[in-house]
């Protein structure tokens, strides 16, 4: 066995004569143990948070979005439907008409986006899956809407309110300032039979109509849409389709994937959970100030054991890799066991919900292999920092 690893194992499992030293020494490594675990708790709670995130939006927005480079609408044309059925590895896809409207309801207003949909739109998105009152729009009913919890609030509105349904309207195009509501305002009466519940911002926009009636309302021709909506059948080939799709349909089209249409969002969920991870590496460093204050405190308390080691040949450079190794074991068990505790209290969150957000929604926690690997190399280099900077202090006059 490595001479330095034998000594350094020796002085870190036995007991030192002075109490003090095996106090700071028990602080230490609960400190470590501590610091390990909350790093990786909280890394693995923002992973939850993050799926839990994204879930929503993947029951909100479609695989890719195919929208026009020029204006808002655009024809749905031949070509356009038989690149959409012929090509392979798309499930589903849905015509869209989306745009910024007035909403009234019982002398109260608000602006919002009406949404008009095919009936074949929940098999693309999930939308219909977040109603939380009433039903999801029937098709053989052009008027019906669904609309957004925030709305609901706002206007005063539930469902089924035939004596006051919602008048939804948008200026006429081109029609420049308003001055008539009858020449240059287009409005539609429709009855709200549902109410969704996903994101705040989604509850406060969108109201889901027919796409004959946003068709009806914009004064648009009957292939004339904002969007199509794309579900393809294995999201690992999804590059490889949008690509194919991109060459075909060419420049006048522009394909964004749900990362692309959410991109501030993701950044946001990114640059939480690095500063998450900074903040708790740097509780992590002043609590690794404790494995330097053990160590030094040992290097004094062995004071005359390194004498005689020096004497009988040991080189100043192998008794400071005697600290710098006890420093490193100190750290790596206290790494593993926290990191174990942390693990098991993950998978009991997962299964037991021991921590509620609200009565019924546990806190989300994901266990993610790229946690354990980060925590682990992160808490390690910096216990080597630690235990270097410590054996520093042992210098030639200190062990002659």
């Amino acid at each position: 066995m490595n001479f330095s690893l034998y000594i350094a194992k020796r002085y870190l499992f036995s007991k030192s004569s002075n109490s003090t030293i095996n106090i700071v020494t028990f602080i230490a490594t609960l400190g470590v143990i501590v610091g390990t675990m909350a790093l990786f708790i909280v890394l693995s709670g923002f992973s939850g948070l993050k799926t839990f995130s994204i879930s929503f939006l993947k029951t909100s927005d479609p695989d890719f979005k195919i929208t026009s480079v020029k204006g808002k609408s655009f024809l749905f044309t031949d070509l356009l439907k038989s690149n959409l059925e012929s090509k392979k590895g798309i499930a589903h896809y849905s015509k869209i008409v989306e745009e910024r409207v007035f909403l009234e309801h019982k002398n109260k207003t608000h602006l919002g986006t009406i949404k008009g949909i095919e009936e074949n739109y929940i098999k693309v998105n999930n939308v219909d899956t977040a109603i939380v009152v009433g039903f999801w729009i029937n098709f053989e009913f052009d008027n019906q809407v669904v609309i957004g919890n925030k709305i609901s609030d706002r206007l005063s509105m539930g469902i089924n309110d035939y004596l006051e349904p919602l008048k939804i309207y948008v200026p006429k195009p081109g029609s420049g300032y308003v001055k008539s509501t009858k020449s240059d305002i287009s409005s539609i009466y429709v009855q709200s039979v549902g109410i969704f519940a996903l994101t705040e911002e989604m509850d406060d926009k969108y109201v889901f109509s027919t796409l004959a009636k946003a068709q009806e309302l914009l004064g648009y021709k009957s292939n004339q849409i904002s969007a199509i909506e794309v579900k393809v059948t294995n999201i690992n080939d999804r590059s490889t389709i949008i690509e194919n799709l991109q060459n075909n349909l060419g420049d006048a089209y522009k394909i964004q994937t749900r990362e692309q249409l959410n991109a501030t969002f993701y950044k946001m969920l990114n640059t939480e959970n690095l500063a998450s991870y900074l903040i708790f590496t740097l509780i992590l460093i002043i609590a690794l100030f404790n494995v330097i204050g053990a160590l030094i405190m040992m290097i004094f308390d062995k004071k005359n054991n390194l004498k005689t080691l020096y004497n009988l040949g040991t080189t100043v450079k192998e008794i400071r890799k005697i600290f710098v190794l006890q420093g490193f074991l100190l750290t790596f068990f206290g790494l593993v066991f926290g990191l174990v505790l942390a693990i098991v209290l993950v998978f009991l969150q997962k299964q037991f919900s021991l921590f509620m957000i609200t009565p019924s929604l546990a806190f989300p926690v994901e266990f993610q292999f790229t946690n354990v690997i980060v925590v682990f190399f992160t808490i390690l280099i910096l216990g080597l920092i630690a235990s270097k900077i410590a054996s520093s202090r042992i210098t030639k006059e200190v062990v002659e």
